[in-house]
């Protein structure tokens, strides 16, 4: 019998590794500099809220939680000056097609018959309060059939990252509170610190500080570290975003699911030392191995 909390949780690791290398890919910030954007800067955040077209950058830092509004909100001016959501998603499209195979030789190949699949997953599940994922499964459907299962993958990664940051506000976890009990799914030792990651996304000292004393109101954290409690609170939380998404991966199928697992797992290695490469050794926490509990 499938135990489909772990599979989907598997699978959600699996859709954070395909996607990784591209946010610091060399060739696709390029491309995005090409567009006009000052030395591709924002192209992370860029590509990822494309589909979300002209809403306001309140708006679309309310969709992304966990990132500074100021942040999103310098992204955005700055790329909405020079060029189009359209424009951003075709240097996406050409990134991908170009880029996968450079980093994960032979993945292409075997992510491509998994295309209708993936996207049956996709088609499964309501986008209600799912923004991110709901932009970007109504964006138009690549007819390459590699770009199409990588589109699909992403659309259930953005479907993951939305029910997340739902069952975060559920728990009433601001949006530094959210950077700073991740490092309980981190390797402390590697990230120095349980601060680095709410500081990646753009807080300062007062929100830090006020984070603290929010996790400490509430027993998840103590002088400035993460308490058991905390730690057994992540990781619920993280559980709980298993059982959501589910639903997406079961009509994926099993069979299905684990071949996409195992297609990319193989590659694991390879795409973390080029997000190392490109973007350092502490960035996209996701695809970091999770050593606390």
């Amino acid at each position: 019998m499938t135990n489909w909390s772990e599979l989907t949780a598997r699978a959600g690791r699996a859709g954070h590794h395909l996607v990784a290398w591209l946010m610091w890919d060399p060739a696709a910030i390029a491309r995005f500099e090409e567009l006009g954007v000052p030395n591709g800067s924002g192209w992370l955040i860029a590509w990822r809220v494309a589909p979300l077209g002209d809403m306001s950058p309140a708006a679309v830092a309310a969709t992304t939680y966990s990132i500074h509004p100021d942040v999103i909100e310098v992204v955005l001016n700055l790329v909405r000056s020079v060029t189009s959501s359209e424009e951003t998603m075709r240097v996406l499209d050409a990134s991908v097609a170009t880029g996968l195979d450079e980093v994960a030789p032979g993945l292409a190949a075997d992510l491509a018959p998994l295309s209708s699949d993936l996207w049956r997953g996709v088609d499964a599940v309501g986008g209600e309060f799912r923004p991110l994922f709901a932009a970007h499964r109504a964006e138009p459907r690549p007819s390459d059939p590699v770009l199409s299962a990588w589109r699909a993958a992403n659309c259930l990664r953005e479907l993951r990252g939305d029910v997340h940051w739902a069952v975060c506000a559920a728990h009433d976890l601001n949006a530094v509170e959210v950077g700073l009990l991740h490092s309980a799914m981190v390797d402390r030792d590697e990230y120095g610190d349980e601060e680095w990651i709410a500081r990646s996304r753009g807080w300062g000292d007062d929100a830090i500080a006020h984070g603290w004393e929010r996790l400490s109101q509430k027993g998840l954290a103590f002088q400035r570290e993460i308490t058991d409690e905390g730690r057994a609170a992540r990781h619920a939380i993280e559980q709980q975003t298993d059982e959501l998404t589910s639903p997406a991966w079961r009509a994926v199928g099993a069979d299905s699911a684990r071949r996409f697992c195992e297609a990319i797992e193989v590659h694991q290695s390879a795409i973390l030392q080029r997000v190392n490469d490109t973007a350092g050794q502490r960035w996209m926490p996701a695809i970091r191995t999770t050593r606390n509990s």
